[in-house]
């Protein structure tokens, strides 16, 4: 089997340079055009020259393109899985579904022609690894049979293809459901080969079904109370085959002031059930945010220099001390991050493990005591969980310590926060009071709270300390379409998510953090617009009310306090004419090719006069265009729904609306390409976000941030 450097999504296969979905002489010439002499890389436009991917196109390439002009096109790598929408782009190619729903596939005639009027056969197949593929290529379809489809050229709509209707199985223990990969057979003999279509070789499991991530995993665990002495009380819950699964992954929990350590059984069970090994221990809260964070420290270092002795030794030689998660509530949320930035000030040392040792940290509701310069996530990957109803650290705009998302808006890795509308303080723990403070009727309640942690914290964790692909997607992808199977249809969830730019290597178009004038972006590049009250500045409520004043254009925006550094825009529009706004994209920043999305993150603006007028989710339509003037529109609703309506909490000031709610909004770069739009991606000279009656919500007031192309 011949497999080739990976082509870009829903691209023709290797070496397909004039892209009519065929390997041909007409190629030949094609790639003579793009060569340029010895070691020049490709140009624009040529990327499918560089036929070995080494970054170069030369005479090694020529010799495997004449290879297949003579031996017919390699196997092929396309994203197929994912589901239908019901507007534009019509289809979502995704990886993670849940157990019992729906699983389809669909290919865009325009962008695959050379699968135009052929009768293939479609198979789901257990994943293998690109490996495993070169040594055992038989297809054998997990559901007993192929399914054979004859392509049109219609549309992505008219082949679009039923999988399963959910019977796919999740069944795979401690590793989080069960991965598949879909291959269109093409030749039709039952092997994976030559002209083949694979989703799932070289770019990971093609699908992935998820079990309830709400329920504990198949492990029976054990657990074991302790102390160490003065601020040293722990307890530890292990799965009890520990000797048998080897080293496993360490979660440090920190509870809050007023809190106990033994208050969250319920996600040490849920955690130790898939292969983790979970410690909660004493935190010495009251004297402040300084020691808190030192007793994560120190008993973090007990657990491991004890192991030997600790349950009677259950845990030696079995806790991997090179991947450590910290999960902080309250004073403790805060504590965590101050014990990882004293480990990266050099003012702490700890003794058996390191700063490289931390691989995530989560805070539950933190406080903001000790601000910007000590209180601080650095480069870690950070999340945080909070709830709207939040009656303790609740976001309110008369004072700084009890604004989370400062934290979050430090954070410089890859960042991201899970927002559950109608959750108070003590729901993420057993037994604080309930501290609920929300319209009458919200209140989703400490089980609903805890069901929506178990599966951030699983996901979470699966997929950054063990990189689980389908598990980040839980993270991200919009609650509306796509929450676990266990946690209520009604109850709201906004998530945040935002790639480490420097190891990602995103393309940020304008982040606000430079260019302070609104007529430019971060980037560098012009900014047009009509909308309304544009605005650019720190995103820091400048007053101690929610209510709206013209005088506060930042009214609920809680990311910042004075001394941050997180701004954004806002803007609003009305009835009657329809807005825009464009970014103008800087030449060396005009090839789309490269990342999978476009993202930013929005808000809608708490008790502004637009935001009352129609409460809801707002949508609104994002166009790319390039530089021939081809133009691709796309509303924000079509993976889910739009931009959050704020919590209807009550108190400072008039009306109702609480703190501003980011949401991240993903859109999938090749989507814009479907249905034969004729967008070049190599060429995109604007992104233009467009309001009103004509393009989703007849008004609106919106904060805006993060507008950036990622690579995942």
């Amino acid at each position: 089997m011949s497999v080739l450097a990976a082509p870009s999504l829903l691209a023709g296969p290797p070496g397909d340079c004039d892209n009519n979905g065929v390997v041909d002489a007409a190629d030949v010439a094609a790639w003579y055009a793009c060569f340029q002499g010895p070691l020049s890389p490709p140009g624009p436009g040529c990327e499918c020259a560089d036929l070995n991917g080494d970054g170069v196109v030369d005479m090694r390439d020529l010799a495997l393109l004449q290879q297949l002009v003579l031996a017919g096109a390699p196997v092929q790598e396309a994203e197929l899985a994912g589901l239908a929408t019901t507007i534009y782009p019509y289809f979502e190619h995704v990886n993670a579904f849940n157990v019992g729903s729906p699983v389809q596939m669909a290919i865009d005639p325009f962008l695959m022609p050379g699968l135009v009027g052929k009768n293939v056969h479609i198979y789901v197949v257990a994943d293998k690894s690109a490996a495993q593929w070169g040594s055992d290529p038989a297809l054998v379809d997990v559901r007993g049979a192929p399914q054979s489809f004859t392509f049109s050229g219609a549309s992505i709509q008219a082949n679009t293809v039923t999988l399963s209707l959910g019977t796919l199985s999740a069944n795979g223990g401690i590793a989080l459901g069960l991965g598949y990969d879909v291959v269109i057979d093409v030749n039709k003999d039952g092997v994976l080969n030559g002209g083949d279509v694979i989703d799932g070789l070289s770019n990971g499991i093609g699908l992935h079904v998820l079990p309830d991530l709400t329920l504990d995993g198949p492990l029976a665990t054990s657990s074991a109370t302790y102390s160490g002495g003065t601020f040293l009380g722990q307890v530890t819950v292990w799965p009890t085959n520990l000797a048998a699964l080897g080293p496993r992954p360490l979660v440090v929990i920190s509870h809050g002031n007023g809190h106990q350590y033994t208050w969250y059984n319920y996600l040490q069970q849920s955690l130790a059930s898939y292969g983790y090994i979970v410690m909660s221990h004493q935190n010495n809260t009251v004297p402040g945010i300084e020691s808190a964070s030192t007793t994560t420290l120190t008993n973090t270092d007990y657990l491991l220099a004890n192991q030997a002795t600790i349950a009677g030794g259950a845990l030696n030689g079995l806790i991997d001390s090179s991947r450590i998660i910290w999960i902080g509530h309250s004073r403790g949320g805060e504590g965590v991050v101050r014990a990882y930035d004293r480990i990266f000030d050099g003012a702490w040392a700890p003794q058996n493990y390191t700063l490289d040792d931390i691989v995530l940290i989560s805070s539950i509701a933190p406080t903001d005591f000790l601000g910007t310069a000590s209180s601080n996530p650095h480069d870690v990957n950070y999340h945080m969980l909070y709830g709207s109803a939040d009656g303790d650290v609740c976001g309110c705009p008369n004072n700084d310590v009890p604004q989370s998302f400062h934290l979050l808006d430090r954070a410089t890795g890859t960042r991201q926060a899970t927002y559950v509308h109608g959750a108070d303080h003590n729901d993420f723990n057993c037994c604080g009071v309930n501290d609920f403070t929300g319209p009458a009727g919200t209140e989703i309640g400490r089980p609903e709270a805890q069901r929506v942690a178990k599966a951030v914290y699983l996901a979470l964790i699966k997929h950054y300390v063990e990189g689980h692909q389908a598990a980040g997607e839980v993270l991200w992808r919009q609650y509306e379409r796509f929450k676990p199977i266990g946690v209520a249809g009604a109850t709201t969830v906004v998530s945040q998510f935002k790639p480490n730019p420097t190891t990602s290597a995103s393309f940020v178009i304008d982040d606000f953090q430079v260019n302070g004038s609104p007529n430019f972006s971060s980037s560098g590049g012009a900014v047009s617009y009509n909308v309304l009250n544009l605005t650019e500045g720190l995103l820091d409520d400048n007053n101690t009310s929610f209510e709206w004043l013209v005088s506060d254009p930042m009214n609920g925006m809680t990311y910042a306090r004075t001394t941050d550094y997180s701004r954004g825009v806002v803007f609003d529009w009305t009835l009657g004419t329809d807005r825009f706004i464009e970014w103008a994209i800087i030449p060396a920043g005009r090839d789309f090719t490269p990342y999978r999305h476009l993202s930013f993150r929005a808000c809608q603006g708490t008790r502004h006069p637009e935001t009352v007028a129609v409460l809801g989710d707002l949508v609104f339509t994002v166009t790319l265009r390039d530089a021939s003037g081809t133009t691709s529109s796309m509303r924000i609703d079509a993976f889910g729904g739009g931009i959050e309506e704020p919590y209807q909490r009550t108190g400072y000031g008039v009306g109702a609306g609480w703190q501003n709610e980011f949401e991240t909004i993903r859109l999938p770069l090749q989507a814009f390409r479907f249905n034969g739009s004729g967008l070049d991606l190599t060429n995109v000279v604007a992104v233009r976000f467009e309001f009103g009656t004509s393009y989703g919500a007849g008004r609106g007031r919106l904060g805006l941030d993060d507008l950036e192309l990622t690579r995942e």
